[in-house]
């Protein structure tokens, strides 16, 4: 069995060969500082080679999923450039550990998915999401490029033009709209979010757990040559976003709880 006693921003529960990893920063909407995305550089590394478990379930704590960067961590990135950039190879080792990952992974979808954390969600296998839910990717609202895998996936699931569109304008759909436009396995009201969640997972630790892996394996190849083209290249231009005034005036912004105005400088 392996040990994720260590792990600090996620908690993990056992269900026989279900096992559950939690995303717990429920005080700040499980926003992603830098220790959680240090952590969610190797959980899934770590979620394949734990001997003990079939399918993986993905979820938050609290009332979000994962409501993207904390602007804390985004301040800090900003005053020393130097930590962004030796974060790219952590941006790069999460979305390729979610799709080398051979086991099915579940993600319950159980509030806010924004930026890095719908990349997460929409990289699952299965998005099962509560109607109280919402999803996007608004780094262009924060001045930044969505290089964190944002490219790489929502064009693949719901067209180039509407991918483009939400992305450049950085829009929040809500669940059923995201139901909609097929980014969304299963919606569900949220009392029966884990029944439902219950149910499919239910089905694959019964299901033949090679046939499975192997049919994820495959079927993920795509995807997985998509994103090391795209990333190699979304990533340089997150980092000069980083260091960018719109950028800076997004987090002042956010601070205060007041529209940003940029100046495409």
């Amino acid at each position: 069995m392996m040990n994720f006693e260590d792990y600090e921003t996620f908690k993990f529960e056992r269900n026989g060969r279900i096992l559950t990893a939690t995303i717990n920063r429920p005080d700040h909407m499980n926003a992603i500082n830098a220790t959680m995305h240090r952590e969610m550089a190797s959980v899934f590394y770590d979620l394949q080679l734990d001997p003990d478990s079939d399918v993986i379930v993905l979820t938050g704590a609290g009332r979000a999923f994962c409501a993207g960067g904390d602007t804390d961590w985004f301040q800090q990135m900003i005053d020393t450039p130097i930590m962004f950039e030796r974060l790219l190879p952590e941006a790069k080792a999460i979305v390729f550990g979610l799709l080398e990952l051979e086991k099915p992974i579940i993600c319950r979808l159980n509030g806010a998915a924004a930026g890095l954390g719908a990349t997460i969600a929409l990289m699952s296998d299965i998005v099962i999401a509560s109607d109280k839910a919402m999803i996007g990717d608004p780094h262009v609202c924060m001045g930044l490029v969505a290089g964190d895998g944002g490219c790489v996936i929502w064009p693949q699931l719901i067209g180039f033009n509407k991918a483009k569109e939400l992305l450049m304008l950085g829009d929040m759909l809500k669940a059923a709209e995201a139901d909609k436009y097929g980014l969304l396995n299963h919606l569900v009201p949220a009392a029966e979010l884990d029944a439902k969640t219950d149910e499919i997972a239910g089905r694959l630790v019964a299901g033949a757990t090679k046939a499975i892996r192997f049919t994820k394996i495959t079927a993920n190849i795509p995807l997985r040559k998509i994103a090391a083209e795209l990333m190699d290249a979304s990533l340089p231009y997150e980092a000069l976003t980083n260091i960018s005034n719109d950028h800076q005036e997004a987090v002042n912004a956010f601070n205060a709880k007041r529209a940003a105005v940029f100046t495409g400088t």
